[in-house]
């Protein structure tokens, strides 16, 4: 028997000890039921290898547990919203004192003015808040706030970030875009991050026809010198609302986001995910002039900001409040990036070791590390991404990315590099091979957005 075949039936033999009969089980109940099979496209089992898409049981601090009895350590917890860890002490004893005084009322409750306060105070750059429960409810309400103020149609997104809203002004960009007119697609467009030249050239093509600028103020790499403080001289000068997306940036850079580490001030702002440690709750900041138009306060056209019925679910504010104190008082985003940087210099460690730095790539912030699988031409693979999040279920480590939250001891850490070294042990041998097929055990995982199932 040649090496080469020994190696695959040593490694189908590893992995086949490693199944989830009823992780399994539950999937197929749960597409009979829910279109995608979750309520949230980056969650579903097509984002994992076959067959190995764990159904969460519970979770507890850093680690979760399958329905089929296996402990994961896990990274990226609730697509990044869970940055505390699952179950902290402190936001649920805030939601259980809540929840025995009610929830939601026909008028405002006094936890409305306390989370309002705590926000602007964390957020000192917003002069305005309002709370809704998702992330694309306030990157709409800004966008339609920057429309009705400017008296403009078309919304500028930047294009090399991946999300900003389930609604029609941006899906419509995507390759996801049944079921929305090409007149609505027709009004977005798109500039490329860091460079100010293109975006000039943006805004002067649709000149007094752009309402908004919407981007993550950072992303993967840092923004260029210069760079967000001139796309808020650009924004002033040709008259559109600078939004910043700060969903992710926001207490993962710092706790008022990445306009309060790079001091420059947006007009809107939004936030979500870290914002309530899991719980459902987003906010949209900005300046007093233009929240106040959704407001009572003004002589203008009335703009529908946002009114929704949870919005202001008193545990879910009460979950925020706890979240800020929680990163103020204990230096969180501190520890985000201590804990990332160790992560990161272990994992690259482990691969360098196994001749793949070339191929397993981490990047990102400390505190929001993501990584790619590359080929043996050094092309991005779902492939090689597949065999490698083989190897790591069958070790315990849940990872679609490497973002950590503060729950994440060294232990853990150590355990996970440890876990990245076996799976760079096969990703050698696959790309020695020039294959990876040997070792995927099924179809490739898949892209979040793409026109055909």
């Amino acid at each position: 028997m040649d090496t080469e075949h020994t190696e695959h039936i040593e490694h189908t033999e590893e992995t086949e000890e490693f199944l989830l009969p009823r992780s399994r089980q539950a999937n197929e109940r749960l597409h009979a039921m829910i279109p995608g099979g979750a309520h949230t496209y980056a969650k579903g089992d097509d984002q994992y290898p076959e067959n190995l898409a764990p159904v969460i049981s519970h979770g507890s601090g850093a680690h979760v547990w399958d329905i089929d009895g296996n402990r994961y350590i896990e990274y990226g917890s609730g697509l990044r919203s869970v940055s505390l860890g699952h179950a902290h002490p402190r936001v649920i004893e805030a939601v259980r004192r809540e929840l025995e005084r009610g929830s939601n009322f026909v008028r405002p409750s006094i936890v409305e003015v306390e989370a309002a306060e705590r926000f602007l105070a964390t957020v000192p750059t917003a002069e305005m808040v309002k709370f809704a429960k998702n992330g694309s409810d306030v990157t709409t309400a800004a966008v339609r706030l920057a429309r009705a103020v400017t008296g403009r149609p078309r919304v500028a997104i930047c294009g090399d970030h991946p999300f900003f809203s389930v609604d029609d002004w941006f899906i419509g960009t995507t390759p996801m875009s049944a079921g929305i007119p090409a007149a609505i697609n027709e009004l977005t467009v798109a500039f490329p991050y860091g460079d100010l030249a293109a975006t000039e050239e943006l805004l002067t093509r649709y000149q007094d026809e752009v309402a908004c600028l919407i981007l993550e103020p950072a992303g993967h790499t840092e923004p260029p010198p210069g760079y967000l403080a001139g796309l808020r001289e650009l924004a002033d000068r040709h008259g559109c609302v600078l939004i910043f997306d700060e969903m992710i940036t926001g207490f993962r850079w710092s706790e008022a986001g990445a306009q309060g580490l790079y001091g420059v001030v947006p007009d809107l702002s939004t936030f979500g995910k870290a914002l309530g440690n899991g719980f459902a709750v987003s906010a949209l900041a900005g300046r007093r002039e233009l929240m106040e138009r959704g407001g009572l306060r003004h002589s203008g056209d009335r703009v529908f900001l946002l009114s929704t019925t949870h919005g202001a679910e008193t545990h879910s504010l009460a979950a925020a409040m706890a979240v800020q104190t929680t990163y103020v008082e204990e230096g969180v985003t501190a520890r985000l990036h201590a804990l990332g940087e160790r992560l990161a210099a272990g994992v690259r460690d482990a691969a360098a070791g196994m001749g793949v730095a070339d191929h397993i790539v981490v990047r990102g912030r400390a505190s929001n590390l993501v990584f790619a699988t590359l080929d043996e031409n050094r092309q991005p693979s779902q492939q090689y991404r597949t065999l490698f999040l083989r190897r790591l279920l069958a070790g315990g480590v849940l990872a679609p990315s490497f973002v950590v939250s503060s729950a994440v001891s060294d232990a853990d850490i150590d355990r996970t590099v440890d876990v990245v070294a076996q799976a760079c042990a096969v990703y050698r041998k696959a790309l020695d091979a020039a294959d990876p097929t040997p070792w995927l055990a099924g179809r490739p995982v898949k892209p979040v957005f793409r026109r055909l199932a």
